[in-house]
């Protein structure tokens, strides 16, 4: 993690877990991290099974232009990618493993833009967890991105935080380096079919 907004946010989290794999949703208080909030999320599982926002933060909001409550988290993310990021989400509540992606964003005007985002996991009273606390982060500053709104995601790496704090370091981790060579692989092609995807829409309309 190089990013303030997502360092805060995992030690916030971090620090509420205490000895335990996560904390409590219940124990989230937001008015410890008032600064924070415009731009974190919290995923849950929907009635079909997908993970949806539950809630976004106002910057996220304005990051894609609309309101993402009750959106899947995939529909963010290229072509391609919609698969291993609902996974991912999943992998990160079974096993109780933060991660850290790190992304592309892209404009349908051709701009990009290079996101921390951070996904953890939260405990439900009855002891499984079932909602994500994350945040999405830009890492430079750019004035495109309060103008024109991204259109996708593209994933350039992933991470598992397994190994950097307490009972998690146990959890054996998904073939993490399968998985990054197969997305590196098919980063390219995933990419041209998006970009080809909304170029064509937008020429259209």
């Amino acid at each position: 993690m190089r990013l303030q907004i997502t360092i805060d946010i995992f030690d916030y989290w971090n620090a509420l877990r205490g000895g335990r794999d996560a904390p409590l949703k219940s124990q989230i208080e937001p008015g410890a991290i008032p600064h924070l909030l415009a731009s974190l999320f919290i995923l849950e599982t929907g009635e079909d099974r997908h993970i949806r926002f539950r809630l976004a933060g106002t910057k996220i909001c304005d990051l894609f232009g609309r309101d993402l409550r009750g959106e899947r988290f995939s529909a963010l993310w290229a072509n391609g990618q919609h698969e291993d990021i609902e996974k991912t989400a999943e992998g990160v509540m079974v096993h109780a493993i933060p991660t850290l992606f790190n992304a592309t964003g892209y404009s349908i005007a051709g701009h990009d833009a290079v996101f921390e985002i951070i996904m953890m996991p939260l405990r439900s009273p009855e002891g499984g967890c079932d909602r994500l606390l994350g945040a999405i982060a830009p890492a430079a500053a750019a004035s495109w991105l309060e103008i024109v709104p991204l259109e996708l995601l593209a994933l350039d790496r992933s991470r598992l935080l397994h190994d950097r704090f307490g009972r998690a370091a146990q959890v054996e981790p998904r073939r993490p380096a399968e998985v990054a060579a197969e997305k590196q692989a098919t980063f390219g092609r995933s990419m041209l079919r998006a970009m080809s995807h909304f170029l064509h829409g937008a020429a259209a309309r």
